[in-house]
């Protein structure tokens, strides 16, 4: 979906220093960079997850719609809109912003 194209956009107006994200995979399992599948299951340490932000409120500085962006899962505020599934984020909640605009070695607020 392309951020400028009519059909793409949602019933929302974002406000204040909000985004509204689409996260990336199901959380379900994975494959190392070995190729070895770990389950969903298996304990691992705080992992943050990827997600393509989708609209964002008018304080909002570092991130833009299409970015995608790296955050904690368990900060987050779900909402359904449409019948899709997205998260609600604080900018400050965003670890990273990875962007094909973002060639300066600025990757995000707070690093």
């Amino acid at each position: 979906m392309s951020p400028t194209d009519p059909t793409s956009r949602l019933p929302i107006r974002m406000l204040h220093d909000r985004l509204l994200v689409s996260a990336d995979g199901d959380g379900g399992e994975r494959r190392s960079g070995g190729g070895i599948v770990i389950p969903a299951t298996a304990a691992v340490g705080k992992r943050l997850s990827w997600a393509e932000v989708k609209a964002v409120g008018q304080h909002v500085r570092q991130v833009q719609v299409g970015d995608r962006v790296l955050f904690d899962p368990e900060d987050r505020s779900e909402v359904e809109l449409q019948g899709a599934p997205y998260a609600l984020l604080r900018e400050r909640d965003v670890h990273a912003v990875a962007a094909s605009r973002v060639d300066d070695g600025q990757t995000g607020l707070y690093l």
